[in-house]
């Protein structure tokens, strides 16, 4: 365990420095107990008159003395690193496992994987760093101490350390089998844990259909999870029991030995009074710290287990980079060549997402992507940002294979506007500001007027230094649309994939955002291409691909697709229906 946490660390020179003075603090100990045989021999041995005895004691008393301020300094220098250290090695992993996770496809990016990584870098890696410092540091000593104490008593009595030996040995079987069991239920806890954490989430975000339903209180799922974390803890408690007994029966077994053994050997003389005592105190100084260690164990097991999920973290696979990634493009032209894909997960081929899908969008047009749900829409704008890899075929961004282009390059060439848009819980303005720090105002507020977002700052009270609440919870789906459009136009990318998603607008925000979204590709070096779903932002597009069941069903302009009578007319006839109907029914 101690190896593990050695490697996980990316600069583990503190820990090192902790441990290593944690391990010079228990050595000592054991080295300064040692002292007690030539001055309990020189005091108590019949003979010497005292002034003699106290002649023969003195040096060792004075080395004792040295040793003992030495033991002091130790203390003095490692608690303040061990302060420091917790915290010091908590903010270092951290900045490693962010890292990592900015290498990782997009696509890693599910609920179960970010649940994932937030409960690793908040929990794991904070109580791993905690428990290195308060646990791992007296796991040493409980270690080390009674080690040292062994090798001193083999130079007092070799029968007294062979029988130390023994009952390290029994020990420590009692251990491992109380540390398989503990990690055993710590893996249980943690599982129940993250159901009882994801049901007290769904507790707070779904408040207005509870209490809706009259469950404000929480649902059966919740109570569920609170009985299940219950039992899991008292059966846990429960099979740690035995364990934890028969451990401390092995320490109190050993004791009782200890003293019959010292009782033996001063009864036939074998060794003198003063060997005697310091036989017991080596013994009791032996007992005492391996007997702690029962005591950190369930930490320890713990602590394993918290590792084993940073390890995972950070042995999960980034995104492939070729020895010479190309890290420029001259144009913005996508092109999609016999694309097809399949979800991680799925099986066969009636799974794939995506099957032999070709297509092309070029500079300085708009291209809409229609369909029924589940066709593909979304599945070729996340290949496009290289949210995965293909399966067979080539995406190709300025020529180039997304998978040849270094990522960091794909992704400040692409700007993304899905239908969830997630903003920070900070300012308009902060916002706006992610895509391009160093903006001017002019900047800014040309970006917020093309994305029809100005409308929405001036009837805000505080302008753009308004707070748009946690993922921008005070805003509607629409104005979240336009501060993400307007985040878009500020960045300048050169790609901009776009989630219309305006079914449920109401018609002032519909018609803002389809004139956004016109907006951006008024640019004739930027490829804009759109998940479409409404009549103004079709007509508003150079080229429309209807995909079905995963494949290019037609393409062309929307005038010529209207007269084709294929999927797209079919669409579009529905939707005027759907239309009038709506009207009709208000009427």
């Amino acid at each position: 365990m101690i190896r593990r946490l050695y490697r996980l660390w990316p600069e583990p020179a503190l820990l090192g420095r902790l441990w290593s003075l944690t391990a010079a603090q228990a050595v000592l100990q054991g080295l300064l107990l040692g002292l007690l045989v030539p001055i309990l021999d020189a005091v108590i041995r019949p003979g010497p008159d005292r002034a003699e005895a106290l002649a023969e004691a003195t040096p060792w008393l004075v080395l004792g003395g040295i040793g003992a301020a030495a033991y002091a300094v130790l203390c003095i220098v490692a608690t303040p690193v061990g302060f420091k250290a917790s915290g010091v090695l908590a903010a270092q992993l951290r900045r490693t496992l962010m890292r990592h996770v900015s290498t990782l496809p997009l696509g890693w990016f599910t609920a179960e994987h970010k649940a994932r990584l937030a409960r690793g870098v908040t929990a794991d890696v904070g109580d791993a760093a905690h428990l290195a410092v308060t646990v791992a540091g007296p796991a040493i000593t409980s270690t080390l101490l009674p080690a040292t104490v062994v090798a001193v008593t083999f130079a007092v009595d070799w029968r007294m350390g062979l029988l130390l030996c023994v009952i390290a040995l029994v020990a420590s079987w009692a251990l491992r089998r109380a540390g398989r069991i503990a990690e055993l239920a710590e893996i249980e806890l943690e599982r129940a844990s993250a159901g009882v954490a994801g049901r007290a989430i769904e507790l707070g975000q779904a408040q207005p259909v509870l209490r809706a339903s009259g469950l404000a209180d929480g649902t059966p799922r919740m109570w569920d999870a609170l009985v299940d974390h219950r039992e899991t803890y008292r059966d846990g408690m429960r099979r740690a029991r035995r364990p934890f007994f028969t451990y401390t029966a092995v320490i109190m077994g050993g004791f009782v030995a200890v003293l019959a053994l010292v009782a033996e050997l001063v009864l036939v003389e074998r060794v003198a009074v003063a060997e005697a005592v310091v036989l017991l105190v080596l013994a009791a100084r032996f007992l005492e710290p391996l007997g702690n260690l029962i005591e950190l164990i369930g930490a320890l097991r713990a602590m394993t287990n918290k590792i084993a999920r940073i390890e995972l973290l950070l042995a999960t696979p980034t995104l492939p980079v070729p020895p010479g990634p190309v890290r420029s493009i001259d144009r913005a032209d996508v092109e999609l060549l016999g694309v097809s894909f399949t979800y991680p997960g799925g099986s066969d081929t009636r799974a794939a997402a995506l099957r032999e899908v070709s297509m092309r969008c070029r500079p300085g047009t708009t291209t809409a992507l229609v369909g029924p749900s589940g066709s593909g829409k979304t599945t070729v704008t996340r290949l496009i940002a290289r949210f995965f890899d293909v399966d067979s075929g080539r995406v190709l961004v300025g020529g180039v294979d997304v998978r040849e282009l270094d990522p960091a390059v794909l992704l400040d060439e692409i700007a993304i506007v899905f239908q969830d848009v997630y903003l920070f819980d900070d300012t308009i303005e902060d916002n706006l500001r992610l895509a391009h720090p160093e903006a001017t105002r002019d900047e800014l507020e040309k970006a917020a007027a093309s994305a029809r977002l100005d409308e929405v700052i001036e009837r805000l009270p505080d302008g753009w230094r308004t707070r748009v609440g946690e993922a921008g919870a005070q805003l509607s789906g629409g104005e979240r649309q336009r501060v993400a459009i307007a985040r878009a136009m500020l960045k300048r990318a050169r790609i901009v994939l776009v989630d219309e998603a305006s079914s449920a607008l109401d018609p002032e925000n519909e018609a803002a955002i389809t004139q956004a979204i016109a907006n951006l590709g008024s640019d004739p070096d930027r490829t804009v291409i759109v998940i479409a779903h409404r009549p103004a932002t079709l007509a508003a597009a150079d080229h429309v691909v209807s995909l079905d069941d995963g494949r290019v069903a037609e393409s062309g302009t929307p005038s010529e697709l209207m007269h084709t009578g294929g999927a797209f007319a079919r669409m579009q006839r529905q939707y005027e229906r759907s239309r009038h109907w709506r009207i009709a029914s208000r009427g």
